[in-house]
């Protein structure tokens, strides 16, 4: 079973991180949804945070996972929200789920591929050698000689953990993540267009949701919508959490 932080009471709303990241990212805006009368889930994927460990990775079986979850703990009419390749995993629930759903919000990706551009990313945290790594200054001093983006490595070192008092590890299964990076871009057509109401939102700044995906979104989301948040780059959220709360604020209104 997906490990998951449930906050407040209401209708169900499923939030789902993207690539290396956990729940945790999305604790302070879960918090204002909770507070609006959501019974907000935040739920680590597997592979990552707290969630089990396997050795499979596709969006088919993330998104039978976001369907165990739901049964087990009895959602229905619920909205999911989705982050980059939690963009993907709530894309591909909703092609095979739809009926569960209420509404459906897409953060900073398009439903088509990408190629691959992780690469960078993982070869900085296989140089990681925790038998050496003693503090989290240590692990971001490595990590800097290959990313040098100060709030990717933030990013990534918030899924650092103590696994015990003298050794460091991640939360998320780097072997298979990292020899799953070429699929974490990989889009199956949607044949059938679905009715669910869908908010995209993207950042201005991001390059991941161009002006011409419009009609590929328009062709499988009957009744979708694109807001752009100005100033915003691909973690739209962490950037202008405001603007992404007013955004869907103004949607699920």
């Amino acid at each position: 079973m997906l490990h998951s932080i449930i906050l407040g009471k209401g209708q169900p709303f499923l939030i789902l991180h993207g690539f290396l990241g956990m729940a945790d990212n999305w604790k302070t805006l879960g918090a204002k949804w909770s507070e609006n009368g959501y019974e907000v889930h935040l739920i680590d994927q597997r592979n990552h945070g707290r969630s089990p460990h396997s050795e499979s990775f596709s969006y088919k079986i993330m998104a039978q996972d976001i369907k165990e979850y739901c049964d087990a703990h009895q959602l229905k009419n619920i909205i999911l929200l989705g982050h980059s390749m939690g963009g993907k995993v709530a894309m591909k629930f909703a092609t095979l789920y739809e009926s569960y759903l209420d509404k459906l919000i897409i953060a900073d990706i398009a439903p088509k591929e990408y190629p691959p551009h992780h690469s960078d990313i993982i070869n900085g945290l296989r140089n990681i050698n925790f038998d050496t790594v003693k503090s989290r200054n240590d692990a971001d001093k490595i990590l800097g000689k290959v990313i040098p983006d100060f709030g990717t490595r933030q990013f990534l070192l918030k899924s650092l953990y103590r696994v015990d008092k003298n050794r460091y590890g991640w939360r998320f299964n780097l072997k298979v993540l990292g020899a799953a990076q070429d699929q974490v871009g990989t889009h199956e057509p949607i044949v059938t267009s679905l009715h669910t109401p869908t908010l995209f939102i993207r950042g201005g700044n991001s390059g991941y949701i161009l002006d011409s995906d419009m009609m590929l979104i328009e062709h499988a989301f009957a009744k979708a919508e694109l807001k752009t948040i100005e100033g915003a780059g691909h973690w739209l959220h962490a950037e202008k959490p405001e603007e992404f709360y007013s955004c869907v604020e103004d949607f699920l209104a």
